[in-house]
């Protein structure tokens, strides 16, 4: 009986574990990430690009892109840094507003969680 309770106790740790990792190849969910750099792009950058990154049209029909995916202008870290620091081709730069490391944490969104990179 013990062994049961042990076998049904590393289960039950084991699952919860996986949801925290995310589970392999899933969506990264910015609206659900409590990390840090999810929430400087929900107060920075949702308004144009949309709560998760897919890109939107604004009201005055100018086209947003994804951050996902698509063709990319910015495509290494150094090019991704300059368009958010920045900005160009309609977007604001965010060198005044955001710190040196909150930049670099966008940059690291962007590639590695949006892109997948």
């Amino acid at each position: 009986m013990l062994r049961v309770k042990l076998f049904a106790a590393v289960l039950f740790a084991a699952i919860g574990m996986a949801g925290c990792f995310g589970g392999g190849g899933g969506r990264y969910v910015i609206g659900e990430s409590k990390a840090f750099e999810a929430s400087l792009y929900r107060q920075n950058c949702a308004i144009c690009h949309g709560p998760e990154g897919d890109g939107k049209t604004l009201d005055d029909g100018t086209v947003v892109p994804s951050l996902r995916e698509g063709n990319f202008k910015a495509v290494n870290d150094g090019q991704i840094y300059n368009q958010i620091a920045n900005g160009g081709n309609g977007m604001v730069g965010f060198r005044r507003q955001l710190s040196e490391r909150e930049l670099r944490l966008l940059v690291d969104l962007v590639r590695r969680d949006l892109r997948g990179q």
